[in-house]
């Protein structure tokens, strides 16, 4: 149970394991869009006497992101326009953080999300290294949201660029995961395609495209937008994902195999028996691990009750189709993850067809031992960007 003596990770709200990891996802953006501690230290006292009322987190959240705003807005008018920029990343992730808990969706929580998206593309037309392009991916007679992060020419040189199609995960958003150490992978010469798939952030907010189970539909969609991007060599174009993205990118890479490489981080294996586990623990009175509201769920999945989801997750199980992979294959676990058990993670690392496949798991004593690495971002990104520029690499 999170707040345990023995757990050295910073945990701001310890009897709240959701809260918690709420503050430590804004938190470790840090070292890519300088999220500064003072701010979220502000928002955490301001909330200390309202631990587990989501409206309040979200409030303040919100009123923090409106003075940092307020700020770039006020450094934009005089012409300081990286300063602006920098605001505006981090008001982007103060909003998403407070928004990431509403359940029902109001009309204000959309409002602010909206904002959030917009803000970030403001930053992204100021911003130079990496550059940041807003792009839509065909997808289904529609298109899917994306950020392009184009990688450092220099880094890159004069051929095409490998890159990496990156999805969400269960609960977090393409501007969220840009702050996870994407601009390193950009100065190593690798560029990113980060998607709002189905049932995330912009796709499932503002254009109706739910949850689903056959990922493949949209990788080989993200595949196939690279493809046609002359920056980019379609032979070495990778899948990676997070959370339930470990279910997401493995799906993807085994039954798409133009992928060069699949990069699961944290495990993921039979997501209908983990959800039907936790609804039979919530209705016993437990007090469950979980990330957002269980009310997510339906959300994502478009979906009015917890039967018909649970109908829906039956498709969510990778046995039968990881043994079809054949890329390099990397998949990242904490050992103390409270969401997702290890066993699963060790589980899922036997099933895979690829001959190249590892498991990397972090200790409590390294650092990154829970739930993808949120407790120590910096130690997951190092290891997943050296592997995949080890296996990208021209002639590998």
């Amino acid at each position: 149970m999170i707040g345990r003596k023995d757990d050295p990770a910073f945990l701001y709200f310890p009897g709240n394991y959701r809260w918690s990891m709420g503050l430590l996802i804004c938190l470790g953006a840090a070292p890519w869009i300088g999220i500064e501690i003072d701010e979220v230290h502000r928002v955490g006292r301001a909330l200390e006497e309202h631990v587990g009322d989501d409206r309040a987190w979200f409030e303040e959240w919100t009123r923090m992101g409106d003075k940092i705003v307020a700020r770039g807005r006020d450094a934009q008018a005089k012409g300081h326009r990286l300063t602006a920029a920098s605001c505006f990343m981090r008001a982007t992730r103060y909003y998403q953080t407070g928004e990431r808990f509403i359940h029902p969706r109001s009309e204000r929580s959309m409002a602010v999300y909206a904002a959030s998206v917009e803000l970030f593309k403001a930053a992204a037309a100021i911003i130079r290294h990496p550059r940041i392009e807003s792009v839509e991916v065909p997808y289904d007679g529609t298109s899917l949201p994306a950020l392009l992060v184009h990688p450092d020419p220099e880094a890159a040189g004069s051929r095409p660029a490998p890159c990496m199609v990156f999805f969400d995960g269960f609960d977090v958003t393409k501007e969220l995961q840009y702050g996870y150490g994407i601009p390193d992978l950009a100065a190593r010469g690798i560029g990113c395609l980060i998607v709002d798939g189905p049932g995330n952030g912009e796709s499932v907010r503002f254009r109706n495209l739910p949850l689903i189970a056959e990922t493949e539909r949209y990788g080989t969609a993200a595949y196939e937008y690279l493809s046609t991007r002359h920056e980019f060599d379609p032979r070495r174009i990778g899948v990676m994902a997070l959370s339930l993205g470990g279910y997401y990118a493995p799906r993807a890479a085994a039954l798409e195999p133009r992928f060069a490489c699949c990069v699961a981080w944290g495990a993921q294996w039979d997501y209908h028996a983990i959800w039907a586990k936790r609804l039979d623990e919530l209705a016993s009175g437990k007090v469950l691990s979980l990330s957002v509201p269980p009310e997510h769920l339906q959300w994502v999945l478009g979906v009015s009750s917890q039967a018909a989801a649970l109908k829906k997750l039956e498709g969510f199980r990778l046995d039968g189709i990881v043994q079809k992979m054949t890329c390099p294959f990397l998949l990242l676990h904490g050992a103390g993850d409270e969401q997702i058990p290890l066993s699963l993670a060790e589980k899922c690392l036997a099933a895979v067809g690829s001959k190249q496949k590892t498991l990397k798991v972090f200790s409590r004593e390294e650092g990154g031992f829970h739930h993808c690495q949120v407790d120590n971002v910096t130690i997951g990104v190092h290891y997943m960007w050296d592997w995949i520029e080890d296996v990208l690499r021209p002639g590998a």
